[in-house]
């Protein structure tokens, strides 16, 4: 069972005078980054003007999808004290550029008949990313999911068959089939599908307040929707099904609609 340590890359804001009054935030203030914050129990938070999840202990977290802008507003309301605003600043990322070969043709262009399956995977899908879980379980930390070599990144255009396709919104980790695959940090298991048309076998856990982790391509799945797993729990194995041209782990993580980098959780990659 693979157990590493939260990334010591994560910056605590103070040493950029971004903390005062009742919030403190700690994260990775770039493009595909996670930011954890704290304040008051009884505080409003607004992110971009929306209202986010506040837990009874003042934790909450906000993230910043590929494309994000340069800055961010943040507001603070506590009952009985100024409002609080703090405009963030979001660095810039540079993004690979990624070709992958020998996909079937209808993995990259799939035909009419394919597209009613796929909307209605993706409704269900879109369903889940939805959730805002009122339950800290991200808070246990985060490990690699899986022994293997990194072989596709967050945020890579990709171009499939020679056709440029969307981004890469994955870490894939490449490793034999029936390689285990372990759950990153605690959650609650959303959807454990064998043969989604994209991603294969897949499995997606709620970390709550919106955070969903996706683990796609999966040979075999040892979980089931419902099921409570601690990190560092045996939930798949890679395979290479769905979409891939190779046995892999894809994992993801979302923060509702904004596709996280998970890699800026967990570092490098041990040897």
């Amino acid at each position: 069972m693979m157990r590493f340590v939260l990334a010591a890359a994560l910056v605590i804001l103070s040493s950029f005078g971004a903390v005062a009054g009742p919030l403190s935030l700690e994260g990775n203030f770039v493009q595909g980054g996670l930011v954890f914050g704290k304040t008051a129990p009884d505080a409003e938070v607004l992110f971009e003007g929306k209202a986010v999840r506040v837990s009874p202990e003042g934790h909450f977290v906000v993230g910043f999808g590929r494309d994000f802008k340069e800055t961010a507003a943040l507001q603070i309301r506590v009952p009985g004290q100024p409002v609080l605003e703090r405009t963030l600043q979001v660095a810039r990322r540079t993004y690979a550029t990624e070709k992958v070969d020998g996909l079937p043709p209808s993995k990259v262009t799939p035909s009419q008949k394919f597209l009613d399956r796929i909307r209605r995977e993706n409704a269900e899908i879109a369903r889940i990313r939805a959730m805002d879980t009122d339950q800290e379980w991200f808070l246990s930390g985060w490990d690699w999911p899986a022994e293997g070599r990194i072989s596709g990144v967050y945020g890579s255009q990709r171009i499939l068959n020679g056709i440029p396709k969307r981004p890469h919104f994955g870490l894939d980790v490449a490793a034999p089939v029936g390689t285990p695959v372990y759950t990153s940090t605690d959650g609650v298991v959303r959807m454990t599908e064998p043969d989604l048309y994209y991603t294969g076998g897949t499995i997606m856990i709620d970390h709550g307040h919106g955070l969903v982790s996706v683990y796609s391509h999966l040979e075999r799945l040892h979980v089931k929707v419902g099921d409570f797993v601690k990190k560092g729990t045996l939930i798949g194995e890679i395979g290479a099904t769905g979409r891939a041209s190779g046995p892999h782990l894809d994992w993801r993580l979302n923060w509702f609609g904004e596709r996280l980098d998970p890699q800026l959780l967990v570092g490098a990659k041990p040897d």
